[in-house]
Order: structure tokens, then sequence, then C-alpha cells
């Protein structure tokens, strides 16, 4: 009971906007302004992994191959689509959890200015436990989906993308030293979008996190276009819909558009390939994820492709310079192998995550 409260006053403070003060001065860990200034050229002049990564030369082998004009397996530009999840392989997930978890919690818990119902708080608190016990069953999982649309309903878009801005770059990752939560995006994974970008490819993020907070969290770091960005949708009213049919609606000059309370399909899953065959249109070719949530867009773009296609799954082995989990880890290793899944280490394949400033703290 004693450490429970130690944590959760910890949180208190991790959240608490202007109070923490922590040192950045002797840190190399990237900013967000640095994260975006990775280039990588076309030939593949990484700097974030490992010489001998065979993660690497196994990406770089089948984009130059796919590439060349020359190749039976060469690719049109057009066609040349590669997608990727977000918690887990472009970013940290492990710092207690999902960003998009944390940024809820921290507005119903924690905001100063933000008034919370009573039966909203309650339902963060246990959501907030849930995650601290490492123990998230279905019933908690749909609480936050549904607690978090509510929590910001009837903010206008511009409204929460500064909320979230704020926040993001106001309060730092929970375990890891000197790391800001927007900050908090892998380098080697950075480099891999770059590098597709520079071969042309279209790269599309497809999370589970909602799309708006996608939408502010990539900005900036990855070229990589709103549009192009597929995530779970919330609903959206207006200030003097009320209780009208948006599709019989006409909308006036002086009315704003806001967020709703509810949600529209969760992009986990199956969904993800659903979404794609709805918002892109085309199988993809590559595909890069972490975890079984993204097991079903990696076998649908591996999958009776016309294309040499391929599949990559970031592994969360690496227990020194980040929060790991090896028994997780080998788990999705074997799970890789059964389905011919490309395996990426984060220990042995990446010469840094976050930058060398950036270690655990317990």
């Amino acid at each position: 009971m004693k450490a429970k409260k130690l944590l959760t006053a910890a949180l208190a403070g991790l959240f608490s906007i202007g109070v923490m003060t922590a040192d950045l001065s002797n840190t190399e860990a990237a900013t967000r302004a640095e994260l975006g200034a990775i280039k990588v050229s076309k030939k593949g002049n990484f700097k974030y992994w490992e010489a001998d990564s065979q993660a690497k030369k196994a990406l770089v082998d089948y984009v130059k191959d796919v590439t060349n004009k020359s190749s039976k397996n060469f690719i049109p530009v057009e066609d040349r689509i590669a997608v990727f999840d977000l918690d887990g392989t472009l970013m940290c997930e492990t710092a207690p959890y999902y960003f998009e978890w944390m940024f809820y919690i921290y507005h119903d818990l924690n905001d100063p200015n933000h008034r919370a119902t009573p039966a909203a708080r309650q339902t963060a608190q246990d959501i907030l436990d849930g995650i601290y016990a490492h123990k998230i069953p279905l019933d908690l999982d749909e609480r936050e989906r549904y607690g978090q649309a509510a929590s910001f309903e009837g903010m206008t878009p511009e409204e929460y993308k500064r909320y979230a801005k704020n926040y993001m770059n106001s309060n730092y990752v929970e375990g890891l030293s000197n790391l800001k939560t927007g900050d908090s995006f892998y380098m080697p994974m950075v480099e891999v979008v770059s590098y597709l970008n520079a071969n042309k490819f279209t790269v599309y993020v497809v999370s589970g996190s909602e799309r708006d907070l996608l939408r502010v969290l990539v900005d900036g770091v990855m070229d990589v276009a709103p549009n192009h960005i597929i995530g779970t949708d919330h609903s959206y009213t207006t200030t003097a819909l009320e209780g009208n049919r948006p599709d019989r609606f006409f909308l006036k000059p002086d009315d704003q558009i806001i967020r709703g309370g509810d949600l529209r399909d969760l992009n986990l899953q199956t969904n993800k390939v659903f979404a794609i065959k709805r918002e892109i249109g085309k199988q993809p070719v590559l595909a890069f994820g972490n975890s079984m949530g993204d097991g079903s867009m990696f076998n649908y773009t591996i999958t009776n492709n016309k294309y040499r296609s391929a599949a990559f799954v970031v592994l969360c082995d690496d227990t020194v310079r980040e929060l790991g989990n090896e028994a997780k880890a080998e788990k999705m290793r074997r799970t890789a192998e059964q389905y011919n899944w490309t395996p990426i280490s984060m220990r042995d394949d990446w010469s840094t995550i976050y930058g060398e400033g950036v270690m655990p703290t317990k």
C-alpha cells in the first residue's frame, strides 16, 4: 500500500505541468527538432543501427531490390506503400503505458484546470491502478477508450491540438531519465521512415491511438502527411447541432466544430486491415509493428501480395537502455519465426534508442 501511494504521488508530480524541472543540460536525448532533422539517404546512411544488424540488412536488401527497375521484384512508386504502428514501434509505450492513456489520465486526474466528474475521475483512477498492477482486463480497456473520448468532449480541434502540444512538451516519461513524452520516439525507427521516404515509399501510420492525437505527435518528427495517419476516431459535433442529424444539418458561418463524446471503430487488430482497405485502397508491401495487435496487418501485407513484401516486428528486449521485457520479446520472436516476420531487436540492432543520455531510472 505504501509503495502504491508513493507511485501515485510521483505520478501526480510528474504530470503537473510546469512543476517538474529536470535538468536536461547533460543529456543527449534527441529533441523533437533533432528528431525531425534526421535524414537517411536513398542508399541508407544509417547512424543509429548497429553496423552488423541483420534486420537493417534485410530492410536495405529489400528496398534495393524492389526499387531496382532491372529487378523482377521492382515495385512502381505508386504501389510502394509502407504502414507503421506507433506505440512500441515508433515511440515508447512502456513508461508506464501508452502515450494516449497517460495523456487522458493526466487530464482527468491531475490537470488543475479541468474539473472531471467524480465518476470520470474514478474511471481514470481505476485505469491508473490497472496500469500499475500490470493488469488491463478487457472491460478496463473499453472504459479507457470511452473515458478518453468523453474527457475531451466540447473542445474545438484547435484547443485539443494546443492542449496535446502543451502536455507532450511539458511532461516527462516516467522510468526513463530526462526524456519528454513528446520526444520519446525511437531514433532508429525515425531513420527507417526517412529512408523509405528517400526511396519514394508512401508511409502511413496505422495505430490504435486516436487519430487527432497521432497527428500532433507525428507532426515535425517524421515526414508523414496528416491524411496518411490512420487511427481510432472520435465523434464530432457543432455548437448548434444539438439533436439534429448532421447529414441534414446546415453549418452556418458562426457555428464551431467541437469534439463529441463518442468513439468510432477502434483501430485495433483486424480493424487495422479494414481501415487500410478503406483509406489506402491498396495492399501495403511493408509493415512495421511490435505486437500481436499488429499481426493481422502483418499477415495482410505479406499474404497473396502481387509484389515482394515484408513485415518487421520490433522486440522489447532491451532492459539496459529501455524498460524492456525479455520474456515478452522472446515470445514475440517465436511468433515472428512462425509467421515469417522479420524481428528487430532493440538490444542487438540499435546503437541507441533515444540518445545516450537516456537510461532507466529504476
